[in-house]
């Protein structure tokens, strides 16, 4: 699995820190740190929580373009 650079860049340019996150969302700080390494594939549901905290869509923080 693949670092997860486009759901870091999204969390730093709202000035949220990986715990911030995580509070938000209702895990652990090193769970958003694991899906960010790209250690844990997270669950949709995970993910869609990530996407609503973060004010991205699906396909903006977790398509892989494979083109």
């Amino acid at each position: 699995m693949a670092k997860n650079l486009r759901m870091r860049a999204a969390r730093a340019s709202l000035g949220l820190s990986q715990q911030g996150l995580a509070d938000a969302v209702g895990v652990t700080r090193q769970t958003i740190n694991a899906v960010e390494q790209g250690d844990y594939n997270p669950t949709i549901n995970l993910c869609r929580a990530i996407c609503r905290a973060l004010g991205k869509t699906l396909d903006e923080l977790f398509w892989e373009d494979d083109r």
